[in-house]
């Protein structure tokens, strides 16, 4: 086959050639910003799934039907190590200059504005040294206490008062919202309170692991009235195949159904190791329709590439007692390890894994699906620790 039509695409945030098995997920997204625009009340969503579902596609995805929808767009990505205030701020700024540009005449644009020019300097933000300019005087006591949930929501506010003013929509986007901080995430659920007991037209979409539901709970009892959680899990067998042979069939290339189905048990349906095996499978195919075997000739790379741009970039960001930890969960198996299981595991005290384990849940390693079990957030991961560190010998 022609590398250079390989319709197959690998990659964080990439999107892939068929977006299946996503249609109820998208047309959730699609009423939430049909009934926001109406000016009806309608829970925001924050989609939450493991590593490689397509989160970050999804949200792309939905950025797009929101633009064509009249929206204004905000997209950041947060980061462990990043405040929200500087993150959001600059493109909270440019919707702000877009909103000023539409042809409805009013002041609420020009005083979010002075209200985010107050938030600015509540907050003395600067990115990169350089500070966020903003020649305009501020809205003297409002945004600007240097308290986030208390600036946050009345920005919030007047940024729904001028999108409103202008018969607009604001959508906010994040994605790995899971790192926020808690004060952050606290206010933003406070801001979205206010959208709703105001009815204004700003809606946020965020993605996150599988501990944002759990997070957005404890940082606020009355998250689960504002927001919907929707699991963005493995494909089934049905769209797992749907995804690999609509691309190639668009291609003019016919797969098997044994190599469908040998793909599907390969990946377990995990979109981002679909694409890798359909991109591998793709490469050494000399002829269609491909074969079984081709797919299962292409494991090893698969497995190689697999290894190295999506396991290997988690894998060194870990400590030696971070990466044990990690083997020894890896060595009980796939799905949830009891806590106690993995310090008899490795040979220790239950009390003294608690350290290494807040660190792996902060990185976004690990995450508990119940109390007292710890899982992996990324798909697979137990098999890649035992091929990283044969050498384990479980204690006890």
């Amino acid at each position: 086959m022609d590398p250079i039509k390989n319709p197959f695409s690998p990659g964080a945030g990439s999107p892939p050639p068929e977006l299946a098995g996503r249609g109820p997920i998208l047309e959730e997204a699609r009423i939430l910003l049909g009934r926001i625009r109406l000016g009806r009340p309608e829970k925001s969503l924050l989609l939450t799934g493991l590593r490689g579902v397509g989160k970050t596609v999804l949200l792309n995805e939905i950025r797009h039907m929101a633009r064509e929808t009249g929206y204004r767009t905000v997209f950041i990505e947060a980061h462990e190590d990043k405040p929200l205030g500087p993150l959001i701020a600059s493109p909270l700024k440019s919707v702000f200059f877009e909103l000023d540009r539409m042809a409805q005449t009013g002041d609420r644009v020009k005083r979010g504005l002075r209200v985010l020019r107050s938030f600015l300097g509540g907050l003395k933000v600067k990115l990169g040294g350089i500070e966020i300019g903003l020649d305009i005087e501020p809205e003297t006591g409002a945004a600007d206490s240097g308290d986030i949930e208390i600036d946050l929501p009345n920005l919030f506010e007047a940024l729904g008062d001028a999108a409103k003013e202008k018969n607009s929509a604001v959508a906010v986007l994040i994605d790995e919202i899971q790192y926020l901080q808690p004060k952050e995430l606290g206010a933003l659920i406070m801001a979205m309170h206010r959208m709703q007991q105001h009815q204004l037209p700003v809606v946020l979409l965020g993605a996150g692991l599988p501990v944002l539901p759990g997070l957005a709970g404890e940082s606020k009892s009355y998250a689960e009235r504002l927001f919907a959680f929707p699991d963005v899990g493995a494909l089934s067998k049905e769209d797992s195949i749907r995804a690999i042979s609509e691309p190639a069939l668009a291609a003019g290339v016919e797969i098997s159904q044994e190599a469908l189905e040998e793909t599907w048990r390969l990946t377990k349906g995990y979109p981002y190791f679909i694409q890798e095996w359909g991109y591998q499978t793709w490469n050494l195919a000399q002829s269609s329709p491909i074969a079984k075997s081709v797919v299962e000739s292409a494991a090893a790379t698969a497995i190689q590439r697999l290894d190295q741009n999506f396991f290997r970039v988690r894998f060194d960001r870990l400590t030696p007692s971070e990466k044990n930890f990690l083997r020894a969960m890896a060595e009980l198996g796939p799905g949830a390890s009891r806590t106690g299981d993995i310090a008899a595991s490795l040979g220790v005290k239950v009390t003294s894994i608690g350290p290494v384990r807040s660190k792996l849940i902060r990185k976004g390693m690990i995450y508990s699906p119940a109390y007292g079990d710890m899982a992996f957030t990324v798909p697979l991961f137990d098999e890649f620790m035992k091929r990283a560190i044969p050498d384990f010998h479980r204690k006890g």
